[in-house]
């Protein structure tokens, strides 16, 4: 029966394809490189099916690599070093120590007496405040196991029994709110974090957090967010009418208690790791040094925020997230994404002078890049032929690198994310609401705002010379 599960049928599809790669080498390619293409053939589609745990996948990579002798360990365990793993660990640590505070719950309380009033009013706050939490959780699992126990407790409170349209569009405004607009947030997403991993380990280019904020925020964040809010509005239309949902909850005295001690320290310490992510241009520290700086503080004896003694991590992520970016680095250090970029520059329509054209094309290999790889694997794939592509188009390379956030910033199915994922196992949503949502919301940001964004890096000169 598992067979005939569609994710299975690609997953025997891909793995023949690599197996004809092995007994029916390309002629165009050395032989370590076939070994690569015919691993990477492998390994993708099992974390892109979730056939087994992806941190298990990324083991079976590392100790193939190793068996093989298709890299050296300091190269294929590149990525237990990059700055895209410790800035996921520092940003499990500080969501750890906004829980255990009570912080979160304190501040999510509080969207009761701001938000109740009206159903649109609650869609937009939910978004809005989902995008906001980017900057103070750089982590969408984090900010999504803070936020929605909390909103699914106000959707019962408000009225909204479980089925109903208003129950899914308020669970949706912050399961997609929480992730998908928080893409033009530098440290909040793990594709940004693979992709400024992999940028910083194969050409030396560390992004700017301020830098990363103005060149996608305005499109990819603000303007995706209010797309988000109206095709909730139009998919979800609340039918419940009820004095709580018109005066809002009248239970405000947990608001009115002053912030505790600890309460008071978690706020200055996201404060001040917060000023040094958007002065880091100034400052000269990279955003995951400044967030590992705050989660060795919160676990210091005497802070009193988290207890060291009894600290307790699931690495699994950090096994993943390392074997993405080692896979970056195989297919870079085999020369086989200076081939793959050859075979993509065929395929697109690529010319120097031709920038609106190339721009396209670039944001629809990202996009279509997703569909197998996942959000997290797209940037691993790609970054290694940026090079290539950057002397196709014409573009500066950070400029072709950048193109990448356009398509794993559209995600069209929840598998191609592990946040949506668990999103929808945490609300218990059915994947087609969440895809009534989701689909639209793809489709218009390739058709409507990616073109839209184009005029807005052309105003910023991106696609000048550098």
């Amino acid at each position: 029966m598992l067979l005939k599960q569609p994710k299975y049928l690609f997953l025997l599809a891909m793995m023949g394809l690599a197996a004809l790669v092995l007994l029916s080498p390309l002629s165009s390619l050395t032989s370590t490189q076939n070994q690569t293409l015919a691993l990477v053939l492998l390994i993708v589609p099992l974390w892109s099916t979730g056939a087994i745990p992806e941190f298990l996948t990324a083991l079976i990579f590392f100790l193939i690599v190793i068996l093989c002798g298709l890299a050296p360990p300091i190269e294929v365990f590149a990525g237990f070093s990059s700055t895209a793993l410790w800035l996921i660990f520092a940003g499990t640590v500080i969501g750890m120590g906004i829980q255990n505070t009570g912080l979160g719950d304190r501040l999510a309380s509080g969207l009761q007496i701001l938000l109740a009033g009206s159903y649109h009013r609650l869609v937009i706050g939910l978004v809005l405040i989902s995008l906001l939490l980017g900057f103070l959780m750089p982590s969408s699992m984090g900010r999504l196991v803070m936020m929605l126990p909390i909103v699914m407790a106000l959707a019962d409170r408000l009225g909204f029994q479980s089925g109903s349209p208003g129950r899914s569009g308020i669970l949706i405004a912050v399961a997609i709110g929480s992730h998908i607009p928080t893409v033009a947030i530098l440290p909040a997403n793990i594709p940004n974090m693979v992709l400024s991993g992999a940028a910083d380990s194969l050409y030396g280019i560390q992004f700017g957090f301020t830098d990363f904020l103005l060149l996608h925020f305005p499109v990819l964040g603000l303007a995706k967010a209010g797309l988000l809010i109206a095709i909730i509005l139009w998919a979800y239309p609340a039918r419940e009418s009820n004095e709580i949902l018109a005066q809002g909850n009248t239970t405000t005295n947990a608001i009115r208690r002053p912030f505790d001690g600890k309460q008071i320290r978690m706020l200055a310490i996201l404060a001040i790791a917060l000023g040094l992510w958007l002065t880091d241009e100034w400052h000269g520290v990279n955003p995951a040094w400044v967030g590992l700086g705050a989660a060795i503080f919160l676990m210091l004896p005497g802070v009193g925020l988290i207890d060291a003694e009894k600290f307790n991590m699931n690495i699994t992520m950090l096994v993943f997230i390392a074997g993405i970016l080692g896979i970056g680095a195989l297919i870079n250090s085999t020369g086989l994404g200076q081939w793959l970029g050859q075979q993509l520059e065929y395929a697109l329509p690529l010319e120097p002078g031709q920038h609106f054209r190339n721009f396209l094309s670039l944001a629809a290999s990202a996009f279509l890049t997703t569909l197998p790889t996942t959000q997290a694997g797209a940037p691993a794939i790609l970054a290694p032929m940026a090079q290539h592509l950057a002397e196709s188009s014409g573009f500066p390379l950070q400029t072709v690198l950048m193109t990448q956030v356009l398509g794993y910033s559209s995600i069209m199915f929840p598998y191609q994310s592990g946040p949506l994922l668990m999103a929808i196992y945490m609300t218990g949503e059915p994947v087609r609401r969440i895809l009534k949502v989701q689909f639209p919301l793809s489709l218009l940001t390739l058709l409507v705002l990616v073109p839209v964004d184009y005029f807005w890096w052309d105003f910023l000169g991106m696609f000048e010379p550098s």
